[in-house]
């Protein structure tokens, strides 16, 4: 980690990312933070952090030596294994509980209040880059259960303590219908029709709603 001029120059390194199709100006997701690649070996490759991203997100409480996650960014023809994930932090949460659920891992994370109406019970929530599927969402609460494979694969067992900070970012598709909500209000109130019919009772009856 080099400051340069007020920025940080970062420098990460993996034995397990393909770099053999990476160039100058590709997008990484380092622990969900889409990132510009200005450096790169065969095993690193070095990016540019700016103070509004510093400050945005959890990155402050990375140090030498921490374990990150990675993702290259999806090609068309690639299969899609999760939701949509842009690498657009929202905010920083903070693991509030974790203990061991049989073979998974049981984990609370406390989320920014002004993101929570982004969440829902079974959606999709993207925790340092991982796309995870909510148990349950209480407030600005939200639990998950991690599989062995996921904690083996991330670096949550080693990164994930109490009162850990975490990157967050909600479901684009949330933010989307949220979008598309709103304007339908507007219209109603300043067009006559037709208007939008997506409302938020259309969405509850159609079950994109609890």
């Amino acid at each position: 980690m080099q400051p340069i001029g007020g920025d940080i120059r970062l420098t990460i390194e993996s034995d397990e990312l393909d770099f053999s199709d990476v160039k100058l100006g590709d997008s990484i997701a380092s622990n969900g933070i889409c990132l510009t690649v200005v450096d790169f070996g065969s095993n690193h490759y070095s990016v540019d952090v700016s103070r509004e991203t510093i400050a945005r997100t959890a990155l402050n409480e990375l140090k030498a030596g921490h374990i990150v996650n990675l993702e290259k960014a999806m090609l068309p023809t690639t299969r899609f294994g999760g939701h949509i994930v842009a690498g657009h932090v929202d905010g920083v949460g903070m693991v509030s509980k974790l203990q061991q659920d049989a073979r998974s891992i049981y984990i609370e994370i406390e989320i920014p209040q002004e993101l929570a109406h982004y969440t829902a019970t079974k959606g999709s929530i993207t925790v340092d880059g991982i796309s995870l599927t909510t148990n349950l969402v209480r407030d600005n609460i939200v639990s998950l259960n991690i599989i062995p494979h996921t904690a083996q694969v991330t670096n949550i067992a080693k990164h994930w303590p109490v009162g850990a900070k975490v990157n967050i970012e909600v479901d684009i598709v949330a933010r989307y219908l949220e979008r598309l909500i709103n304007k339908s209000a507007a219209s109603s109130m300043n067009a006559p029709s037709p208007q939008s019919q997506i409302t938020e009772a259309f969405l509850a009856d159609n079950g994109f709603m609890k």
